[in-house]
């Protein structure tokens, strides 16, 4: 959903970079997969169409956080 993040931090030698990839749009989400060593992070709209992806080889990633955004709780009407 918009406001989705995942940030991702990866060993560049000698010091770290933090990437984020964020749904910016209504009704797009950021998605996250790991295949054959390397790790995925793609923004996908609701049909299922890839935006943009940003690809990690996995043994340099020191971190992946999903930060979904807070949902207003269900049936308290405000």
């Amino acid at each position: 959903m918009k406001g989705d993040r995942v940030e991702i931090v990866v060993d560049a030698g000698d010091t770290t970079r933090t990437y984020e990839v964020v749904a910016e749009r209504a009704g797009r989400r950021v998605e996250t997969a790991v295949r054959r060593g390397v790790v995925e992070v793609s923004e996908v709209t609701r049909n299922g169409s890839v935006v943009r992806t940003a690809r990690f080889m996995a043994n340099r990633v020191l971190a992946l956080v999903e930060q979904p955004l807070p949902r207003a709780a269900d049936g308290d009407g405000e």
